[in-house]
């Protein structure tokens, strides 16, 4: 009677505002998720929309495929530029301040394409472009490593960067309708509008860092540039990134090309079925992030999570090699959606394990480390797939772009002392 009396009495003394707090805490990562995986499928229209109009822009512009080869290339060079300053930005100035600067930077060179009338304005636009939209993954592996544990944080990283293959499949369609209806300038000005509104939404819902994040940071010993070149870890991501960063790109930037070249869709047609691909990718991206969770929730060590996940979706990707053999669009469209999917799934590993071999302070610099090796190869392969589809076909192209994700794969495990670290203090807990 005592203990019900007492049970009663705490409770009416305990006013209800702490649970609806603690609600709001607990929903406040996942909304800012949300804005973050929002900021995602407005970059890569953008990003999107030059390869949907490509055959059209370059008709209209006398480009080859080595010509629009180095207009993509250009965004990998100014990624890649850009990517160590951001990362730095992020860790410095924090995740709000940090990506509204980026984005603002990001939606006028965005708006910029639109006045563009000859494959060097385009160029040009695209490297100021990609000296911005490098801020968006630095900010938000930072955001999502500050405001999630291990357990969750795969799965908000599949989340977040599945925002990309949203954004390339709503693409598709939308550009089209654009292009057909107000002309090319349109498909570029509508996500600079957006991104242009997504900043206010940032800067009033972000508010404030996380205060765990925030202590660890001010706690944390500084580490130079210096001493971050000599950790392996740094090394391995890079590495994994130069090698599994370009395959997506390359199904971004070329895959409307390839349909509209190779197997002779229209426009229209293009408009009706290019987005499929990219909606299985999406799917691709959050299972790999539910599957790592559930493997971590059943006692599997980080280390050997990553490794069976990675190595067998990287072992999917090489079903890529079909793809030129394929009779009919629709084998084509299956085989597109497997590798997409298959890579997307390995994508949000490749972003996960900056957070697992890194900490938290440093997770901006080692996001934007990875970005200049992913920029560098982001710049040398749409370079390299011009001169292959213009003197071979896309054959080599897709044996390239089916390899890489496993030499990727295979670098990050082999380079990463910091893993077999990790396995080591996991056994040591078990016993």
């Amino acid at each position: 009677m005592q203990q019900n009396r007492t049970i009663s009495s705490a409770s009416q003394a305990a006013p209800l505002a702490p649970a609806s707090s603690a609600a709001t805490d607990n929903s406040r990562p996942w909304l800012i998720l949300g804005l973050l995986f929002l900021l995602t499928v407005i970059m890569f229209i953008a990003r999107q929309a030059l390869s949907v109009m490509a055959p059209v822009l370059r008709t209209a512009l006398h480009l080859s495929n080595a010509a629009y080869g180095r207009i993509v290339s250009a965004l990998g060079f100014g990624m890649m530029t850009g990517e160590f300053p951001m990362g730095a930005l992020m860790d410095r100035l924090g995740s709000r301040l940090g990506l509204t600067a980026a984005v603002a930077w990001w939606s006028a060179a965005t708006g910029s394409l639109a006045l563009a009338g000859s494959g060097l304005g385009l160029g040009i636009s695209q490297f100021w472009k990609g000296t911005g939209e490098c801020g968006a993954y630095s900010g938000g592996i930072k955001t999502v490593t500050r405001l999630f544990g291990k357990k969750d944080r795969t799965l908000a990283i599949g989340i977040f960067n599945g925002g990309s293959v949203i954004g390339a499949t709503l693409a598709p369609p939308l550009i089209v309708y654009l292009l057909e209806h107000y002309g090319f300038r349109a498909g570029f000005l509508v996500p600079t509008v957006a991104g242009a509104l997504w900043m206010p939404l940032w800067w009033f819902i972000y508010r404030r860092e996380p205060k765990a994040g925030m202590a660890a940071a001010e706690q944390a010993p500084a580490i130079s540039n210096r001493q971050m070149f000599r950790q392996s870890s740094s090394w391995a991501v890079m590495l994994c990134r130069f090698f599994i960063g370009p395959v997506m790109q390359f199904y971004w930037y070329w895959t409307p090309s390839y349909l509209y070249n190779a197997r002779h869709l229209t426009m229209l047609e293009i408009g009706f079925v290019g987005w499929i691909p990219f909606l299985m990718g999406d799917l691709g991206g959050v299972l790999g992030g539910w599957a790592a969770g559930a493997m971590i929730r059943r006692g599997f060590s980080v280390r050997a999570t990553r490794r069976t996940l990675m190595y067998a979706s990287a072992a999917v990707c090489l079903l890529a090699f079909a793809v030129p053999y394929m009779k009919g669009i629709g084998p084509v469209l299956t085989m597109l959606s497997i590798g997409i999917a298959a890579d997307n799934f390995l994508s949000a590993h490749m972003f996960a394990a900056v957070t697992d071999l890194f900490p938290d302070e440093q997770v901006g610099r080692a996001t934007g480390l990875t970005g200049i090796a992913g920029g560098l190869s982001g710049m040398l392969f749409p370079l390299l797939t011009g001169v292959l589809v213009d003197r071979i076909s896309y054959t080599p192209v897709f044996a390239l772009v089916a390899l890489m994700p496993m030499a990727g794969t295979v670098a990050l495990f082999a380079v990463a002392r910091k893993y077999r670290e990790l396995d080591k203090r996991s056994e040591a807990v078990a016993l």
